[in-house]
C-alpha cells in the first residue's frame, strides 16, 4: 500500500515539474516572439544582415572581379609552355605579354583578359586557350558612409559584395532608411573617367526578401551611403500630433494613423500636404481623406519632411462645443 502511494507521489511531482517546465518555454517563446514584433525596421535589417552572410553569401567569381594596379596574374596559355606568364599589373594598369606587348589589364575582367589574349595570339597558335588566374590581389578600398554603426573607408581585398560591406561597416544605425545608393566610377579604356554611376538599393528586399540579385559586387573606388530614414509631421485636428519616421513606403491613410486618427472636428475634405522640394516655397498638396478611404482617389505616398495639416471643420467644430456647453449645463443643475 505504502509503495503504491509513494509512486503515486512521485507520478505527481514529475507531471507538475514537466508542466512547469513547459511553461516556462511557452512563455519563454512568446516573450521573444513580443521582442522581435517590437523591434525597429533598422533592428529587423541587422537581424537579416546577419543571416545573410550565410543566405545570401555569393560564392567568389572571377566574371564579377575587376583587374586593378599591383595584382600579380599568373597567365598560361594551353600546350604553349613558352608563353606562360607570371607579371604584376603596373600602378598604370598596364600589364607586358609576349607576342602581344603592352596591354591595358585594369578595368577589365579575367575572363574579357582571356578572350582579349586570345584573339591575338591567333596569328600565332591555332585555337589558342588562355587561361589567367590572380595570385595576389591589391588592396582596394570602399568608403561607407551614412547610417552605418563604422562609416569610414575599408581596405579589401579580393572580390567584395555589398553584403560583405555592409557587414563589415558594423550593420545599420536606428535612424538608418531602408534604400542604399551606391556610387559607381566609370572610366574608359584609356583610364579617363566618363561619369559616375549611382545604384539605389531597397535594403528590404535585399534582406527581407532574400533577393540575392540585389547583393551586387563592389570594386575599389566605390562609395556604398545608407541615408537616414525619412521623417514626416503631422499636426492640426490629429489625436496624436507630432514628427513620425518613414517606415518603407508610407501613404496619407498610414501617416494619419501614426498620428492616432482625426478628432471629430477634423475637416476631411482639405486635408493639406506641404511638400519641401528644395525651393524657397514648398508645394501645397489639398487631399480628399474621405475620397481615398472610398477609393474614388488614390492614396498618396509620403515623402520625407512632407508637413501633413489637418484644418478644423467651423461646423463640426461648432457643434463639439454646442454640446459640451449642454453637457456642462447638465452637470450644473444636477449639481443643483
Amino acid at each position: 500500500m505504502y509503495k503504491n502511494l509513494w509512486k503515486a507521489i512521485i507520478i505527481v511531482i514529475c507531471l507538475v515539474g514537466s508542466y512547469s517546465c513547459a511553461d516556462r518555454s511557452l512563455h519563454s517563446n512568446l516573450r521573444h516572439a513580443y521582442v522581435s514584433s517590437r523591434s525597429s525596421p533598422s533592428e529587423q535589417l541587422n537581424l537579416k544582415l546577419s543571416q545573410s552572410k550565410i543566405t545570401l553569401k555569393r560564392p567568389f567569381s572571377m566574371v564579377d572581379y575587376k583587374i586593378g594596379p599591383e595584382d600579380l596574374l599568373e597567365i598560361n596559355v594551353f600546350q604553349a609552355e613558352e608563353f606562360k606568364t607570371l607579371v604584376r599589373v603596373t600602378s598604370e594598369g598596364y600589364i607586358k605579354f609576349p607576342m602581344v606587348g603592352k596591354i591595358k589589364a585594369a578595368g577589365m575582367s579575367v575572363s574579357e583578359l582571356e578572350d582579349y589574349l586570345s584573339k591575338k595570339l591567333e596569328k600565332y597558335i591555332v585555337e589558342p586557350v588562355v587561361s589567367v588566374f590572380v595570385k595576389e590581389y591589391r588592396s582596394q578600398q570602399i568608403t561607407v558612409l551614412g547610417a552605418v554603426k563604422n562609416p569610414q573607408v575599408y581596405t579589401v581585398t579580393g572580390q567584395k559584395y555589398l553584403v560583405d560591406v555592409l557587414s563589415m561597416a558594423g550593420g545599420l544605425t536606428e535612424d538608418a532608411g531602408d534604400i542604399c545608393v551606391i556610387q559607381k566610377v566609370i572610366q574608359e579604356e584609356s583610364g579617363e573617367i566618363q561619369g559616375v554611376q549611382k545604384i539605389v538599393i531597397d535594403l528590404r528586399d535585399l534582406l527581407i526578401n532574400g533577393n540575392s540579385t540585389l547583393n551586387i559586387p563592389l570594386s575599389s573606388g566605390d562609395v556604398v551611403h545608407v541615408p537616414k530614414r525619412g521623417v514626416f509631421f503631422v499636426d492640426g485636428a490629429v489625436n496624436n500630433p507630432g514628427s513620425f519616421p518613414i517606415e518603407g513606403k508610407m501613404t496619407l491613410v498610414q501617416a494619419i494613423s501614426m498620428a492616432k486618427g482625426l478628432k471629430y472636428e477634423a475637416d476631411k475634405s482639405s486635408i493639406t500636404i506641404y511638400r519641401d522640394t528644395g525651393k524657397p516655397e514648398r508645394e501645397l498638396i489639398t487631399v480628399n481623406y474621405d475620397d481615398i478611404i472610398s477609393g474614388k482617389k488614390t492614396d498618396i505616398f509620403i515623402q520625407d519632411k512632407d508637413i501633413i495639416i489637418v484644418p478644423k471643420s467651423g461646423v463640426k467644430n461648432f457643434l463639439k462645443g454646442f454640446v459640451n456647453t449642454i453637457r456642462g449645463f447638465i452637470s450644473f443643475g444636477k449639481s443643483l
